[in-house]
């Protein structure tokens, strides 16, 4: 799909955005800052120094492990998009991304936007954490819809889709083999090609339609932008902070956080059926984003105030807005998606199955809202 990379280049755009404006805006302290007690029996710059050096790489580890694994479904069948373990892990990983928006990025909004440290008018009048991440829902909602309309009028309608317009695909059969199918089969000439199944004998086969694989690319992209909003707050937190108290149990959080994240992000762009260069540009944003944050941190720790009204509104609303994103994206584009799908509505064992491990990933990851 020849406008693909014009959307990935857009999200890299914003991406950068988001960076550019966490590291001016946000790290600056204010003249007018809140004074923040930092002294106590925790309070220890070398040994954080330490811990954050160790989050680094732990985290980046995770991060790697996690929104690689998803990739490995050709070497382990068992993690194959078709199969019944990848269903309960994306279930899963997509109960951890609900629970990240709303027991972890959401309070974290709150926090920042109803400090004390903030004045009284108009931060404590009016609930902005809601209504931003209210209008964030609204507006990934537009991206989403108009995404799809736009992209829509630039394909082939699947009714007109012949075997020049389709690429190079596995072809899923009953028997349980994977065969590699070149797009000029003539297989595919003698079979109703108008839905996104094509059956020819005994066999079933599935081929991705052009419009089902830009709902999957769409939802990766928009997915990751979410995720990467917030892990460069979360990583600038940890960055700044110089107690060892603190650090320890998050980097414990952060590294489950991250694998399980980065497994449902995985899971989406596995489906999206990127080239090699897109895929790698993604997991590579993923994965050093939240140490990136870190490092970023460790840099500004001397003139960056995270009590500061300057770094508390832009945390604020970074973070609201990072919550609306993650919550449409893990209610609607996710469990919604997966739960109304052929595949699970066909199956109700799986379905609860699938329900229960929402439950684990998302009370899971609601504990760790203890610590992190």
């Amino acid at each position: 799909m020849a406008t693909t990379p014009m959307n990935s280049n857009l999200l890299y755009k914003i991406i950068i955005i988001i960076s550019f404006l966490a590291i001016t805006t946000c790290p600056v302290a204010s003249a007018e800052k809140c004074s923040s007690n930092h002294q106590g029996a925790c309070h220890n710059r070398s040994e954080a120094l330490k811990y954050k050096i160790i989050a680094i790489l732990a985290i980046l580890a995770m991060s790697m492990i996690g929104v690689t694994l998803p990739m490995l479904s050709r070497v382990v069948p068992a993690i194959h998009p078709d199969r019944d373990l990848f269903a309960l892990v994306k279930s899963f990983s997509s109960g951890v991304i609900l629970a990240t928006g709303y027991m972890h990025v959401l309070p974290d909004s709150f926090n920042d936007l109803m400090s004390d440290c903030l004045p009284e008018n108009p931060w404590h009048k009016f609930p902005f954490t809601t209504f931003i991440a209210m209008f964030s829902a609204v507006f990934t909602l537009m991206v989403d819809s108009f995404s799809n309309s736009f992209f829509k009028k630039r394909i082939p309608a699947a009714s007109s889709t012949t075997t020049s317009d389709l690429p190079e695909k596995n072809i899923e059969v009953d028997g349980g083999c994977c065969n590699k199918v070149n797009k000029e089969l003539e297989l595919l000439s003698h079979s109703h090609t108008h839905g996104d199944v094509i059956e020819h004998g005994n066999g079933n086969m599935k081929v991705v339609s052009a419009e089902q694989l830009l709902r999957y690319r769409v939802i990766a992209q928009v997915l990751e932008l979410g995720i990467v909003v917030h892990s460069v707050v979360i990583g600038l937190g940890m960055g700044a902070s110089d107690n060892p108290c603190t650090i320890r149990p998050l980097i414990i959080a952060l590294c489950f956080h991250q694998f399980f994240e980065g497994m449902g992000l995985g899971g989406c762009i596995l489906q999206a059926e990127y080239g090699m260069k897109i895929k790698s540009i993604m997991i590579f944003f993923f994965s050093v984003t939240t140490p990136f944050g870190i490092a970023l941190g460790i840099a500004l720790s001397k003139v960056y105030t995270e009590t500061s009204p300057a770094s508390l509104i832009v945390e604020g609303v970074l973070n609201a807005v990072s919550a609306g994103l993650l919550n449409y994206m893990a209610l609607v584009e996710l469990l919604a998606t997966d739960f109304m799908g052929p595949k699970l509505q066909s199956r109700v064992k799986l379905q609860i199955c699938s329900y229960v491990f929402v439950m684990l990933g998302a009370g899971g990851m609601s504990v760790m809202a203890i610590w992190a």
